[in-house]
């Protein structure tokens, strides 16, 4: 916050709360502490009708020039909210007038009923923890406590309890807050003993709450701190062992060693991508990840699953030639291939397989742990060793060109990145990323680096072609794409076309 911004708070009270004198007070203490203020109130009707809000501007630091203050509160722009009711916050919070960057808000938890919970046959409040957990999910910091209870264990209104809760959180731009607030209480000649028990209630309640939350954090800090940074070295590798086996990851390591001998800051980035890489998703992976009990219990998140309630899912599969090629020996995928490619040329569709699976019932689940079970046999299937061939190509070039210089090392490295995705997308990447290696793995750096930031930006591969081009190197081949004719129907009446005899 600059010293042009002014401090603004609402306070949102219900009827015969005291929030006109709980605004009047703020007013008087911001004067006090030689701050320009301005208070106004917005009578409006709620759910329980008589709801009223209330606005103030604090400018501190005013300087030689008056300021100009607003006189209604603008959405996202509140500094500090008070409220007195759990509801009546959230409605403000639902307006839009809290932001997660910036609100600091102070409410009861207390509830009073409204009109249409009263009305319902049975049970129907609202859920307050529904609700709590809204007001912390868009404010930057909740102080959440029961202000009516500590009203009436002072035998004061709230407005002095909302003070002390505010003075206390450290929001308002006062020197000494607590005596600045309570020398406006005395001057107000009314209730002064109540209200200063009040006020005292809630600025210790608030102060214990910071203080403890302080401890929390600092002890928190000191254990991460404390901690050792989890290694990505050993969370690829485990990575890879769940995927494969332990000899998969061994592999892994064999050939980090290979460029952490050349460089150790070229290894440290290749971690990621390496691992990313050698774990590629194909139809074993997928039915791996289908029976994950992490994904069932974000399904039960997602649709709200309550107790007793069951759940159906059901997956939709369409796995391919090239899925089912990919766990084949190189000869039968080859034959396999070649019989889907005949397909394509005669005009008809590439063949692929719909599948409906329930991952809920017996026989779902059977089948998707039956595709899951295929990992020994992966390493068989043609799919496996082209992923190798292609990696270990990459590998090489980025040994060349750490060789040559680090920083370029460290750019054909960073090309690890291009390789995402499924299906076309993950081959699309994988040659952007040959293509760039194959033409400009002996630098610079900077033709490196240009070109897979294009690759990134563009994916149908036009500024990737002009990034080559800028550096001497040739553009992408084009590749083949099917192209299918087919006979126009006849308008609805119309004669079919007669051909002539050929």
């Amino acid at each position: 916050m600059t010293p042009q911004q002014p401090i603004c708070i609402l306070i949102c009270a219900l009827g015969g709360e005291g929030g006109g004198v709980l605004a009047e007070w703020l007013y008087q203490a911001a004067v006090r502490a030689g701050h320009h203020a301005q208070a106004t109130s917005i009578p409006g009707v709620a759910q329980r009708t008589g709801a009223t809000t209330y606005y103030v501007e604090v400018q501190p630091q005013p300087g030689g020039r008056r300021p100009v203050f607003s006189l209604n509160p603008v959405p996202g722009e509140i500094d500090l909210l008070l409220s007195s009711e759990l509801l009546e916050t959230a409605r403000h919070v639902g307006n839009g007038l809290c932001s997660r960057e910036r609100t600091l808000l102070i409410s009861s938890t207390a509830r009073a009923l409204t009109v249409a919970e009263k009305m319902q046959m049975g049970d129907g409040r609202l859920d307050g923890a529904a609700l709590v957990a809204v007001l912390q999910q868009h404010a930057r910091a909740a102080e959440l406590l029961d202000l009516n209870a500590l009203a009436r264990q002072a035998g004061t209104a709230i407005s002095a309890v909302l003070l002390g809760a505010a003075a206390a959180s450290g929001a308002l731009p006062f020197a000494s807050a607590r005596s600045v607030c309570e020398d406006v209480i005395r001057a107000s000649g009314k209730g002064v003993e109540a209200s200063l028990r009040g006020f005292a209630l809630a600025f210790d309640a608030v102060s214990r709450r910071r203080a403890q939350q302080a401890v929390v954090e600092a002890a928190v800090a000191a254990t991460m701190k404390a901690a050792p940074a989890p290694d990505l070295r050993t969370l690829a590798r485990q990575r890879l062992v769940d995927y494969q086996d332990a000899r998969y990851a061994e592999l892994f390591d064999q050939r980090l060693a290979r460029i952490e001998a050349l460089d150790r800051g070229v290894a440290d980035e290749l971690v990621r991508w390496l691992a990313l890489w050698m774990a590629f998703d194909d139809i074993v992976r997928v039915a791996a990840a289908k029976l994950a009990a992490s994904r069932l219990q974000r399904v039960q998140r997602e649709v709200g699953l309550k107790d007793g309630e069951l759940l159906k899912v059901y997956d939709h599969f369409k796995p391919g030639v090239p899925e089912f090629a990919a766990l084949l020996p190189q000869a039968q995928a080859d034959r396999l291939s070649a019989w889907d490619r005949r397909r394509v040329a005669a005009g008809r569709e590439p063949w692929a397989l719909p599948l409906k699976i329930g991952t809920h019932t017996v026989a779902g689940t059977l089948a998707l742990r039956l595709l899951a079970s295929l990992k020994a046999w992966r390493r068989r299937g043609s799919r496996f060793a082209l992923e190798q061939r292609l990696i270990e190509q990459w590998l090489a070039a980025v040994e060349r060109g750490t060789r040559t210089s680090p920083a370029l090392g460290l750019e054909l490295a960073r090309c690890g990145r291009l390789v995402k995705g499924y299906g076309s997308t993950n081959e699309r990447g994988k040659a952007n990323l040959l293509h760039i290696t194959e033409h400009l793995s002996q630098g610079p750096a900077d033709a490196v680096r240009a070109a897979r930031e294009a690759a990134l930006a563009d994916d149908a591969g036009r500024g990737l072609d002009d990034a080559l081009s800028a550096h001497g190197a040739p553009r992408r081949p084009p590749r083949e794409q099917p192209v299918r004719w087919f006979q126009r129907r006849p308008a609805a009446g119309a004669s079919p076309a007669v051909r002539p005899p050929a």
